[in-house]
């Protein structure tokens, strides 16, 4: 009996607030529930009711109001509720009157995608982020843990039998515990960004591209990721099934070399301790050469996670980048219903549809101002090789009797140096 309620899905009541004087971004409306409900399926929870609330303002204690707390509570014991999750962001002192007058446990959206995170995560990078959100996010929650530890003070007043006298009481030594573990978390992913800056100056010596695709959760990046390069990535139809990024090399059809990475998944009201941790791994959409925003153009709400995405996007520093929109799984939709926007790519990483123009668009950006040439360099000008493996893309150096004979891709200043080496027909050729 016992193994059988182990194993069984934590029953839960989803709960969601719009308040006229809360922007409309932190509202829950029907969409930010449909969510919830599948971040909780994801977190292995089963939603059994739903309740969203209107009001002017949030309940500075309970966020709900005191009579939706009765009607909740109600609610949560004739149905056998063990948890409440709520779709709006929650104070701790909120979250603790919460569980005093619901009598059940209380988390939020944020503790939830905490929770999807830390199950997900798999490297010691990805594990080590999620671990520094989670602690950020239970450092102001602990006096609520540990109510029930408190140490008799000069005014008088009992505590439980073994936690009274001198020295600290347990809350703040777990604090200080905890700050020291954050404080240690930030310098290993400060450390994590270290070696991502080396590897990120390694592969500019060597003139090699990035390219990022980024994009809502459950939009489709690791099947892109996968069709585009034969990753082999896992990708299943679920909120964050990515965590770790994973970078893949590819060889467009011009025979430039590019590396291609998939991101974590955003999603609304994501929780500001993970933009914080995963700021390590999210950058690296900073110094990408192209961003390839993929939208699911199958959900009736592709526009909303657009717009998420952009505002993300702009918070990392991101918003300047070059950026090819991807409106993905057009199988799932028919052409009448299809957006129609100026430059915008149209395919189906499941079934490979529009996969060349995507990657002839990748080319075009990443040709802004680059040229594939090919030249012979005289023997007694061999010093400019060294400078061509250094500053642009050398495909191919072959000693011949009357010097090298060089196929790179340059960009306009190293084409300037070699125009007096290139063929008449290529001098003349502007187009780069």
């Amino acid at each position: 009996m016992i193994e059988k309620r182990q194993s069984a899905k934590e029953r839960a009541i989803l709960v969601g607030v719009s308040c006229t004087a809360v922007p409309d971004f932190d509202n829950s409306d029907d969409e930010a529930m449909r969510e919830l409900q599948e971040l909780l399926e994801t977190a292995g929870g089963e939603t059994v009711l739903t309740a969203v609330q209107n009001r002017k303002t949030p309940d500075p204690r309970t966020f709900i109001g005191e009579g939706k707390c009765r009607e909740l509570r109600e609610l949560i014991k004739a149905n056998d509720i063990e948890l409440a999750v709520f779709d709006n962001e929650l104070g701790p002192s909120q979250t603790r009157a919460l569980e005093k007058e619901l009598d059940c446990r209380v988390i939020d959206r944020s503790a939830l995608i905490l929770d999807i995170f830390a199950d997900r995560a798999q490297t010691r990078e990805g594990k080590l982020q999620v671990e520094l959100a989670q602690y950020q996010y239970l450092l102001p929650r602990l006096s609520g843990m540990w109510s029930h530890l408190v140490r008799q003070t000069a005014a008088g007043g009992r505590s439980p039998i073994g936690t009274r006298g001198p020295g600290e009481t347990q809350l703040e030594t777990d604090r200080r515990h905890i700050r020291r573990k954050i404080s240690k978390l930030k310098e290993e992913t400060d450390d994590v960004r270290r070696v991502r800056a080396v590897q990120r100056r390694g592969r500019e010596k060597a003139s090699v591209p990035l390219v990022c695709i980024v994009g809502y959760t459950n939009a489709g990046k690791s099947t892109l990721l996968n069709a585009l390069t034969g990753a082999g990535v896992h990708a299943e139809g679920r909120l964050f099934d990515t965590l770790d990024p994973t970078t893949k090399s590819l060889v467009t059809p011009d025979g430039m070399q590019v590396l291609v990475s998939d991101t974590v998944g955003f999603i609304r009201k994501l929780p500001h301790h993970l933009i914080s941790a995963f700021r390590a791994t999210l950058e690296e959409v900073t110094y990408a050469d192209v961003i390839v925003h993929a939208i699911d153009v199958s959900n009736p709400v592709w526009q909303e996670q657009e717009d998420v995405v952009d505002r993300l996007l702009g918070e990392l520093g991101a918003g300047a980048v070059p950026q090819i929109t991807v409106f993905n799984k057009i199988d799932r939709v028919p052409d009448a219903e299809l957006p129609r926007r100026a430059g915008a790519v149209y395919c189906s990483a499941l079934h490979g549809a529009g996969l060349d123009e995507l990657m002839n668009r990748v080319v075009s950006d990443l040709s802004q101002g680059r040229r594939r040439v090919s030249f012979v360099l005289p023997y007694a000008r061999a010093s400019l090789l060294d400078e061509l493996y250094r500053d642009a893309s050398v495909k191919r150096a072959d000693y011949v009797e009357n010097g090298i004979d060089v196929e790179a891709v340059v960009d306009a200043r190293m084409l300037g140096r070699l125009r007096e080496f290139l063929p008449a027909e290529e001098k003349d050729d502007d187009a780069f």
